[in-house]
């Protein structure tokens, strides 16, 4: 299988030294500072859409035995930039690559070492989480302005920090420790395909799961969040991406909300300012869409 083409396709690259690329990309490497690793080499058999993240500055790593790292869809998986991995995929593939100085997730070259090797796996409790956000930021910073895109590449350190710190505290949990619960998974998939409907709620998912209501509030609070305020992120992130996608051409601002479930104008132009620090007309207008 060939390696030799580059995964280069950048969307968005800020004053922090962050790039992210998204591309529909074929069997290559992963973009760094020079040439592939051939000790470290990511496989996977599955199409579909894969996350990596490359450390760079503070993480030449000396030369170890050869590390075989398989993944599968929707697995984030560090690598060291200063020596980029070659690829092992399918002949088609989704590729969201973040390039990211190590030193703003806070990653010493000791942490590094550990963090390469091991692919945070979609089913994982964390990765569970974070994955599909990881892959939404990086499709809606393709279509922002650049103070948009900043603010979306420091909304993605954050979550690649969080995550980071989560892996490397999981050496020390042991092998099994942070596996989230099957349920959990059909869960945020069901979430997913429900945000739309008003009455999505605590009963309703517990309802269509089979399990108690108190159950499904213990799995996100080992999370360490809530089934309300969960619901209530993912619809204010598909929003964000509605009015910043059609901008001043799209259906009107209630329109957006009621497209996600919010019932009343007034409480989705609230919780939006809570969380993002700016009222909806505003992000929509900052996105310079005429």
């Amino acid at each position: 299988m060939s390696t030799t083409s580059t995964i280069d396709a950048p969307i968005c690259r800020t004053p922090l030294g962050v790039e992210i690329m998204t591309a529909e990309t074929g069997p290559g490497r992963l973009p760094g500072e020079r040439t592939p690793q051939p000790r470290h080499r990511p496989h996977a058999r599955e199409a579909g859409e894969y996350l990596f993240v490359g450390l760079r500055g503070a993480t030449r790593l000396p030369d170890t035995d050869p590390v075989s790292v398989r993944l599968a869809p929707g697995d984030i998986c560090f690598y060291d930039a200063h020596r980029p991995p070659a690829l092992d995929f399918p002949e088609r593939f989704r590729a969201t690559v973040f390039l990211v100085p190590a030193d703003l997730l806070g990653i010493t070259p000791a942490d590094a070492g550990r963090i390469t090797r091991t692919p945070v796996a979609r089913t994982s409790r964390l990765g569970a989480l974070l994955s599909p956000l990881l892959s939404d930021l990086a499709r809606t910073a393709a279509e922002a302005r650049p103070p948009v895109g900043d603010m979306l590449a420091g909304n993605a350190v954050n979550l690649l920090a969080t995550l980071a710190a989560e892996r490397l505290g999981s050496y020390a949990a042991g092998p099994h420790e942070g596996q989230a619960p099957p349920v959990l998974a059909r869960i945020l998939e069901y979430v997913e395909l429900h945000l739309p409907e008003p009455d999505l709620s605590p009963e309703t998912l517990a309802r269509a799961h089979h399990i108690s209501v108190r159950y499904l509030h213990k799995l996100f609070q080992q999370e360490g969040t809530t089934v309300g305020r969960w619901i209530l992120r993912r619809r204010l992130e598909e929003c964000r991406r509605d009015l910043l996608r059609h901008g001043r051409r799209s259906r009107t601002i209630a329109a957006v909300a009621g497209r996600w479930g919010f019932t009343s104008a007034t409480h989705f132009s609230r919780v939006f300012r809570t969380a993002y620090g700016m009222s909806p007309r505003e992000w929509r207008d900052s996105a310079g869409r005429d």
